[in-house]
């Protein structure tokens, strides 16, 4: 650890530490995932990273589309990238700003819809869940269902 003082007595670091979900945490959130996908009887894809967007843990239930494995990391991945923003949240501050919602939406990666969720844990953001499959209604009831089960 590097120490520094900052011309005012106090003492700067240089990094910071970030809690991260774990993978045990990732599959609890993906069991309590899954078992409310059945309860709405929708066919999804789950996804967990940790703090930073890496994935931990990754599933497609049976009948999944293929194509929602992708969607599924990049909602995750999504909410990590930008601090736990849900991906729900982005089209109500991006509907009022054409030139950022024409420009932003080629960032990749980036899902603007339901269904990425964060991961919170004494209030910090510590990963995130990201669900395709269903409706964006029933992926964010999946997602917060799984997120439910880490904090």
């Amino acid at each position: 650890m590097t120490l520094e003082h900052d011309g005012k007595g106090e003492m700067t670091v240089d990094y910071v530490m970030a809690p991260s979900a774990t993978l045990a945490a990732a599959q609890r959130a993906i069991t309590a995932a899954l078992k409310e996908a059945e309860t709405l009887a929708v066919d999804v894809c789950v996804a967990v990273t940790d703090g930073a967007g890496h994935l931990l843990a990754m599933v497609r239930m049976d009948r999944a589309p293929l194509l929602c494995v992708q969607i599924a990391q990049d909602k995750a991945y999504s909410v990590a990238a930008f601090g736990g923003l849900p991906t729900g949240d982005w089209w109500r501050l991006l509907e009022s700003e054409p030139a950022l919602l024409h420009g932003i939406v080629k960032t990749d990666r980036l899902v603007v819809f339901g269904g990425g969720v964060p991961l919170v844990a004494d209030g910090r953001t510590v990963g995130a869940i990201g669900v395709s499959g269903g409706s964006s209604e029933q992926d964010v009831r999946v997602a917060e269902a799984g997120a439910a089960a880490v904090g």
